[in-house]
């Protein structure tokens, strides 16, 4: 690789010292910041004999949540169960990086290129969708460190700094030269930058799915957790959903497995699991506070195709502290969920590099945690959705690390496919169109390695895209956030 084509975040790799690297990652626990925290709830019990619901959810992270949450608020005398395989929010929705966006599909240019025709549209439900999260909050005194400053991207390369330009030309975004990006969050590497005064909210993503629970339980959702669904089938006018010891009878089931293998098999070819990584640091001092600014809280992304994401966040104890991930998404050959992919060491080192490398003025603060997880990735980077079984079984994944504030309004496509009535949402092209499936291995493998290396090399060659890129745009399996 010549010199000319090294990136800022190649040349911190091969500039910041291991022992650094090393020594700040030696105490992390290798578990989720998040659910690290003595306020988790006991889990519920699990689901033993046969039991009947109105709803059935099957899925306790955020899709689940929500489309519990608002199942009730639609009608409270309706009886609705939630069963989890394991425990609420154990999985994405408690490891993610607590970035509420109103994209509903992952960006402007990724809308576009997809559904050109419904991007507006799509953009306005997904900014009414973040308006209505946030009265949710309130309403219900949601404890979920909810905070709403906007998100700032920064060109960390000369030839993104036209790109933030770019960005500002949206209503409530203002482009910064680099003395004013720096005044927001100081980084040498920080060239330019759009700040988003709208768009998006923090959360603390835990306490999210913790307080989802504690309302849905208020309002009189029943909950199993560590509870399996093993089987789905037609029982007339009702579904039946087989567990590891107990069956549920339901008139109407909602799915939301996300990453996890479907019960309804057609449609496990459309997701793939990617692994995603972070760190948290431990406490800043007052002085490191100060050398970095981040006064006002916002969250933080570089226009890299590999992009990291970062932001502030402060502890129960008062302190300031920083997440930082990204940049890597790892597959594995075979689409297997398993918690040994949850720990990453070179990822960690590559990401305390690039830290440490753009934020110099922090060279002693070491990482408390350091953690991964599986994101639920379709091909066209946004959810997609099914009803089958007569109308009685609906269904939501694909998020791809969206899915925050997006799972939300995927819980409201449901309940509204699940109602039988047309409405604005069931007739969206985005409802009912599927993204690509992904083929087979090693045909899958081999894709995600051919895909990751041109965008990699386009990173280092302005952001230009390759023919292949290019013809993966075409047959809509490109991704351009």
């Amino acid at each position: 690789m010549s010199s000319q084509h090294q990136i800022t975040f190649d040349r911190h790799e091969a500039e910041v010292p291991s022992s650094l690297i090393a020594e700040s990652l030696a105490s992390a626990k290798h578990t989720s910041y998040w659910l690290d925290n003595e306020q988790r709830p006991e889990p519920s019990a699990s689901l033993h004999g046969s039991i009947t619901a109105e709803l059935l959810i099957v899925g306790g992270g955020y899709t689940g949540l929500w489309t519990a949450l608002q199942a009730k608020e639609r009608d409270p005398q309706r009886h609705v169960v939630l069963i989890e395989g394991q425990r609420i929010g154990w999985a994405a929705s408690g490891r993610n990086g607590g970035f509420c966006e109103a994209s509903l599909v992952h960006g402007e240019a990724n809308g576009a290129n997809h559904l050109p025709k419904e991007n507006a549209l799509l953009a306005e439900l997904g900014a009414q969708n973040l308006d209505e999260f946030e009265a949710s909050v309130q309403k219900y005194a949601m404890d979920v460190d909810f905070i709403r400053q906007g998100s700032l991207s920064v060109a960390t390369e000369a030839h993104q700094i036209a790109w933030a330009s770019e960005e500002a030309e949206s209503s409530g975004v203002d482009f910064l030269d680099e003395q004013q990006v720096k005044a927001v969050i100081n980084s040498p590497d920080f060239l330019a930058g759009a700040l988003d005064h709208h768009s998006t909210a923090l959360v603390h993503p835990a306490k999210l799915a913790w307080e989802l629970a504690r309302v849905c339980r208020e309002l009189g959702v029943e909950f199993y957790e560590h509870t399996h669904a093993l089987e789905i089938s037609d029982a007339g006018d009702k579904v039946q959903v087989l567990t590891a010891d107990g069956s549920i009878m339901a008139g109407r089931v909602a799915l939301a497995t996300n990453v996890f293998p479907s019960l309804l098999k057609r449609h496990r070819a459309r997701i793939v699991p990617v692994y995603d990584y972070a760190l948290m640091t431990e406490p800043l001092t007052e002085e490191q506070r100060a050398a970095i600014g981040w006064d006002r809280m916002v969250g933080l992304a570089d226009m890299n195709n590999r992009f990291h994401y970062s932001r502030p966040t402060i502890d129960a104890n008062g302190n300031f502290r920083i997440l930082y991930g990204g940049y890597d998404a790892v597959y594995h050959f075979g689409r297997k969920v398993r918690s040994s992919y949850d720990s990453n060491q070179i990822t960690f080192n590559k990401l305390a590099a690039h830290f440490f490398g753009s934020f110099p003025q922090l060279s002693g603060v070491k990482f408390s945690h350091a953690w991964g997880g599986a994101i639920d990735t379709c091909s066209r980077f946004f959810s997609f959705f099914d009803l089958t079984h007569g109308g009685k079984v609906a269904y939501c994944a694909g998020f791809t690390g969206l899915g925050v504030g997006a799972t939300r309004f995927g819980a409201k496509v449901m309940l509204d496919l699940l109602s039988g009535e047309k409405t604005e949402l069931t007739e969206l092209e985005l409802v009912h169109t599927k993204p690509i499936p992904f083929p087979p291995e090693p045909a899958a493998w081999l894709g995600v390695k051919i895909m990751t290396s041109h965008l990699v090399k386009a990173d280092r060659h302005e952001g230009k895209r390759s023919v292949f890129l290019k013809f993966m745009d075409k047959i809509g399996m490109g991704f351009d956030s």
